[in-house]
């Protein structure tokens, strides 16, 4: 990251005392634009040393800020590369523009209102981040297995269609890089298509807050099995026209086929993990290895190839996403089993109000709920007031829970001092892990190979800086 360290300037020259009338203690003197003049010198840190190391050398390399490429990464990626002609011999990726400090603003909200923050960070896959949260409350808690069962389908439906979503958009911006914007608009498509249905069950198309701790906000609308339904149907026809456009197309072949490799061993020693650690062979998914919400009791396949390249990486997801399209076929019937069973934890003491509905002001408690409260039960209208202002306590201890995102492990660490807020919470986000990639697949590749290997990887910068 650029730094600006070095400060120069001669403590000899008059005018320096900023406290003198008619001094700037910026620079010259506001009476004599030459007299008592100070001289600031400003570095670029790690750009300049890697430019005074290639004038010494004497060698023609140039040190360059390249892109931004990617859709994601205008202003909050810095990739810098050092290029010998076309060669690129060093490879680097500056973060933190788009530090949000989420994980330090949930430790002044109550437990539930962290949901709100942390589904902000990847905002490609917040189902997930939404996911991991809950599960770790739940675990410090000591209520994971009360959670209804119909809650648990809901959530791994949601999740499944988030997976799609999100390698929708990884398959239509790698595809806009590289020039082919059909393959963009068809991706695009399909994933409003899932847009749709999270706006239908949730009433929000992103950041959607919807998996509370001890459940979900509101059960599934009249209707919604049957719009999901439709919607797989239309899904499968979308993604055969993707393959079409890509897995066979000789020029997409000749962009990525070994292009961004990195075997199992770097993968193991970088901590990456998702499609590309699965596009080494290995079959790692916490869905198999480490189940929550029933996984495992669903019947699906964990998709591997062996090229460790982007091309692997593109058709991993591909599958992956017919893969996805069975489990939440699976949900569908589940729902249908469990019709009219709760969706939220039966102690009152911790679930959150779900009796919600969609008003003409928005989303927010049903007005039969309301009445109830405030018309029939002075004790549940104190024990609403302070669930929703002070939250729910949660017994001292930690918690680590991990999720198969659509990127790779995401896993939330959860601290609690045994108050209402968070003590800490924080975030193992996969882009984060999988970024340090960028130099072990583009070093001794050319300079067009780092835009297929970046959107290999498929990072958001949201849930790099969090």
């Amino acid at each position: 990251m650029t730094t600006h360290d070095e400060t120069i300037y001669d403590d000899s020259s008059p005018g320096l005392d900023s406290s003198l009338p008619g001094a700037d203690a910026y620079g010259a003197s506001v009476d004599d634009d030459t007299a008592g003049a100070r001289s600031f010198t400003v570095s670029g840190g790690d750009w300049n040393d890697l430019v005074d190391e290639a004038t010494a050398l004497h060698e023609e390399r140039i040190v360059v800020n390249m892109g931004p490429q990617h859709p994601s990464t205008h202003g909050v990626l810095r990739l810098i590369l050092e290029l010998d002609g076309e060669t690129v011999t060093e490879a680097r990726a500056g973060i933190g523009y788009l530090h949000t400090g989420i994980e330090k603003n949930m430790e002044f909200r109550t437990w539930t209102q962290g949901v709100t923050f942390c589904t902000r960070m990847d905002y490609l896959t917040p189902m997930f981040q939404e996911t991991a949260y809950c599960l770790a409350i739940e675990r410090l808690l000591g209520v994971t297995d009360r959670i209804p069962e119909r809650a648990s389908v809901i959530r791994v439906m949601m999740m499944e269609l988030t997976r799609m979503s999100s390698h929708l958009i990884a398959l239509g911006t790698g595809g806009m890089e590289m020039g082919a914007t059909t393959v963009m608009t068809v991706g695009f498509r399909e994933r409003e298509r899932i847009l749709r249905v999270f706006e239908a069950i949730t009433g929000l198309r992103m950041n959607n807050a919807y998996i509370r701790p001890g459940g979900v906000a509101q059960d599934v609308p009249h209707g919604a099995v049957a719009m999901v339904r439709g919607v797989i149907s239309e899904l499968r026809t979308g993604l055969s026209e993707l393959e079409k456009l890509l897995v066979e197309n000789p020029l997409l072949k000749g962009r990525t086929v070994g292009v961004g490799y990195l075997d199992l061993t770097g993968c193991v020693a970088l901590g990456v993990t998702g499609p590309v650690l699965r596009s080494t062979g290995l079959p790692h998914d916490l869905r198999k290895s480490a189940p929550y919400c029933g996984y495992e009791t669903y019947d699906f396949e964990v998709k591997t190839r062996t090229g460790c390249d982007a091309y692997d990486r593109l058709r991993i997801r591909i599958d992956e996403m017919y893969e996805s399209l069975k489990i939440v076929e699976q949900c569908l019937e589940r729902l249908q089993r469990t019709e009219g069973q709760p969706v939220m934890i039966e102690d009152k003491k911790i679930a959150w109000p779900a009796q919600l509905a969609i008003g003409g002001d928005g989303q927010g408690n049903s007005l039969d709920h309301i009445r109830e409260i405030m018309g029939t039960s002075m004790e549940a209208l104190i024990h609403h007031f302070k669930l929703v202002t002070e939250g729910f306590r949660v017994p001292p201890g930690q918690a680590y829970v991990a999720v198969e995102s659509a990127k790779g492990e995401l896993g939330c660490h959860a601290v609690s001092d045994g108050g209402t807020r968070p003590y800490r919470a924080h975030f193992r986000d996969p882009s984060f892990n999988n970024l340090q990639a960028t130099a072990a697949m583009c070093e001794g590749s050319q300079v067009a190979d780092v835009i297929v290997a970046v959107a290999s990887i498929d990072p958001v910068m949201g849930g790099v800086d969090r």
